[in-house]
């Protein structure tokens, strides 16, 4: 799990490197060996066998090469010391999933470490070189390190697959109860608003052709009517939508403005600052707001222009909706639903909404979303 990107070392990866070069340099200290001029070369390449492991999960290939040539280095100068590192780096290496490195690395090692023992200064014999190889290797613990990490690879990928199978069993079963509601909300409601729609049409449409006055609560019928149907047609587009269509984005903005402006208001965008990657929930997020202030502007604020005003920083996407219709005294607006929804989607990001009257008359949505840098 989580192999994709890469580790950073930790505290714990450190000490347990600190831990391992203390315990081969003590090892090697307590052999008895022949003094060698190189010596300290043997002992520093000890420490750096058990310093490798710190990495040992950020770059195990890396790791495992390192502590090949750290125990070739000090078995060649002397110091009969088991590669007790090297076992901890076929570890990782195996649960990170490089089976043919590490099976060429220690089959190189099998090869390499006999004419290294051969010409250290405890002078080997070679059939004795490669009788000491097993005990150098510790071939059963090689090959249980081997073991352990692959079984630990396999049951890791198990759980990941069967992590995807419950998403996806869960995502089927929620697309289907979605297209349910939708049919539902389709054969109940439709028909009925449609009737009541145009019922009020015809009877608005009669008066007005007799010549009498239009009754106000008429017209509001009539109006809530197709209020009723377009509104209702958006939430069943929004039930039936599978997740197939890219959802709607910064990209789709200007094409909003300009659909806002064919309604008859005066609308205007604005882009400031370098645009950046976002990410698909801040970008959504973002359209979202832009399209529910329009839309608001449109229906109630009896505005001829509106604003909107994109600027890009560099941690934060920030978006202003503003109008300039007519002053109000209500400086706490009962929140809609489609506000509502608005605060709900910022605050799940980790942003800021603000939606109030402006002093100079009209109605401001200034929202801020914040937006994390990808290298």
């Amino acid at each position: 799990m989580g192999r994709g990107r890469r580790e950073r070392i930790g505290v714990g990866d450190w000490a347990i490197a600190v831990g391992m070069a203390g315990s081969l340099l003590i090892a090697g200290v307590s052999r008895q060996h022949p003094p060698s001029p190189a010596d300290p070369l043997g002992y520093a390449a000890l420490v750096a066998d058990g310093l490798a492991l710190a990495a040992r999960r950020r770059a195990p290939v890396l790791v495992l090469a390192v502590t090949a040539a750290c125990a070739l280095g000090y078995q060649a100068v002397g110091f009969d010391v088991p590669a007790v590192a090297y076992l901890f780096a076929v570890y990782a290496a195996m649960r990170a999933g490089h089976r043919v490195a590490t099976v060429a690395c220690s089959a190189i090692m099998l090869a390499v470490i006999p004419p290294a023992l051969v010409v250290s200064p405890h002078h080997w014999p070679v059939a004795d070189a490669f009788k000491q190889t097993r005990d150098v290797l510790q071939l059963a613990w090689l090959i249980a390190a081997g073991a352990a990490g692959e079984a630990l690879r396999q049951a890791e990928r198990r759980a990941d697959e069967a992590e995807r199978t419950r998403e996806e069993t869960a995502r089927r079963r929620a697309d289907e109860e979605r297209l349910h509601i939708a049919r539902e909300l389709h054969d109940s409601l439709t028909h009925q608003i449609s009737v009541i729609k145009v019922q009020a049409e015809v009877a608005v449409h009669l008066a007005g052709k007799r010549g009498e006055q239009v009754p106000e609560a008429l017209l509001a019928i009539r109006d809530a009517g197709r209020e009723a149907a377009r509104e209702l047609r958006a939430t069943l587009d929004v039930l039936r939508d599978d997740g197939k269509s890219p959802p709607h984005g910064l990209a789709h903005v200007p094409d909003l403005v300009e659909r806002t402006r064919a309604t008859g208001l005066n609308a205007g965008l604005t882009i400031e600052g370098r645009p950046l990657t976002l990410p698909a929930a801040v970008d959504r997020t973002a359209y979202r707001i832009v399209q529910e202030s329009l839309t608001n502007v449109a229906r109630h604020a009896a505005a001829a222009t509106a604003s909107v005003r994109i600027t890009y920083r560099p941690h934060a996407l920030v978006i202003q909706v503003d109008d300039d219709g007519p002053a109000t005294s209500d400086t706490t607006p009962v929140p809609g639903v489609g506000l509502l929804g608005m605060r709900e989607r910022v605050t799940a990001l980790g942003g800021r909404l603000r939606a109030a009257p402006r002093t100079e008359g009209g109605f401001s949505v200034h929202a801020e979303l914040p937006v994390e840098r990808t290298t």
